[in-house]
């Protein structure tokens, strides 16, 4: 069985949740059938710690950090990957966003 749709996980900002739901749609993510912008979204808490050599967008060097987020999933095609990380990647604030890529046997049944 051939791959053909992918989940995406991208945990972001609430702030900045309106602005990723247009960079996905730009580039067609969340198509299933005859509906698009199809995305879920529910409230985490990330933490993390900036290191030395970063330039934290929230958060201080050596100091871990615990912020509200979104963990947005969302279906792409898999032959959409590279455009619609693209998409994400430039409008997404972190200098290391968290964007799992999980393969699905399936999509929309």
């Amino acid at each position: 069985m051939t791959i053909q749709y992918l989940k995406l996980e991208i945990f972001i900002p609430t702030t900045h949740f309106r602005i990723l739901q247009k960079a996905l749609q730009s580039v067609d993510a969340g198509h299933i059938g005859n509906y698009d912008s199809c995305l879920s979204y529910s409230p985490v808490k990330g933490t993390w710690r900036p290191l030395e050599g970063t330039t934290p967008y929230i958060g201080k060097k050596n100091e871990i950090s615990e912020e509200e987020e979104y963990k947005v999933e969302v279906t792409i095609k898999k032959e959409n990957l590279e455009k619609t990380m693209a998409a994400v990647k430039e409008i997404h604030p972190y200098e290391e966003p968290v964007i799992n890529i999980i393969p699905l046997y399936a999509a929309g049944i």
